[in-house]
């Protein structure tokens, strides 16, 4: 690997088990653990990463998501029990509204065979997902097209949502916790979540427990702006706790 692909693969791995030892890294990828003590320095540089002793975590300020594909090999298990979970709140004749994720296309596939619903999205793999279905009425947000998540944003997208009464919109997102809320490191990404905020009925946060206790630069919304809280049981229990006792309605999704 170059060192660009070496940080990279660093990057992504960190993100799945959350506190990697160097030791591990350097098995990996076959190389020195001096040569991944320069790659983690790199990586930490750029605000990606913490160095521990003997190890690497994701820093809890995130300055970038990984890219669709990329994330959509993370912590499949628990997207795919948030999807099947998220689904069983929809009834039959309401407007859906899915936001960009793969945690979403999770609740897509598992709306994909129901009747009589209107999905809205902006999510272009969920809309390509959900096309050969004539029993589903579908909307795309359109918008300024954020090619690494395969989504539109910005404020086209929202002037869309605007104009719509949701009945429930499952919101997708990267960071969050309960000292900054949502967030997000992209600011293009805060005009649609806001606007759902306005226009959905029942906010549903949908985010697996890796994201916990992560922030990005802008701030969303604080939680108790959401009806409920879809995660699995991985969360820290004390995390939990905390949620509860803020009064947010919280779901733990077994496995």
């Amino acid at each position: 690997m170059i060192p660009s692909e070496r940080r990279d693969f660093i990057y992504r791995y960190v993100h799945e088990y959350q506190l990697v030892p160097i030791v591990a890294l350097a098995e990996l990828m076959s190389v020195s653990h001096m040569t991944v003590r320069r790659d983690v320095r790199v990586l930490e540089e750029e605000g990606k990463v913490v160095s521990v002793s003997g190890g690497v975590r994701l820093s809890d300020t995130l300055r970038q998501e990984l890219a669709y594909n990329e994330k959509a090999q993370l912590h499949h298990r628990h997207k795919r029990a948030i999807g099947k979970y998220a689904a069983t709140l929809v009834e039959d004749g309401q407007v859906v509204y899915l936001d960009a994720g793969t945690t979403t296309y999770e609740i897509a596939r598992n709306l994909a065979e129901r009747f009589n619903l209107t999905v809205v999205t902006n999510d272009f793999s969920i809309i390509q997902h959900l096309m050969n279905r004539p029993q589903l009425s579908l909307f795309h947000t359109g918008g300024l097209v954020d090619q690494r998540n395969y989504s539109c944003v910005g404020n086209s997208a929202a002037m869309l949502l605007r104009t719509l009464n949701i009945d429930v919109a499952f919101i997708s997102t990267s960071s969050w916790d309960l000292e900054h809320g949502l967030s997000t490191p992209h600011e293009e990404k805060v005009l649609v979540k806001q606007a759902l905020l306005e226009v959905a009925r029942r906010r549903v946060l949908v985010s697996d427990s890796s994201k916990y206790g992560k922030y990005g630069m802008f701030r969303v919304c604080p939680l108790e702006a959401l009806n409920d809280i879809i995660c699995d049981a991985a969360l820290a229990p004390a995390a939990q706790q905390q949620l509860k006792e803020r009064g947010l309605r919280l779901h733990n999704v077994q496995l």
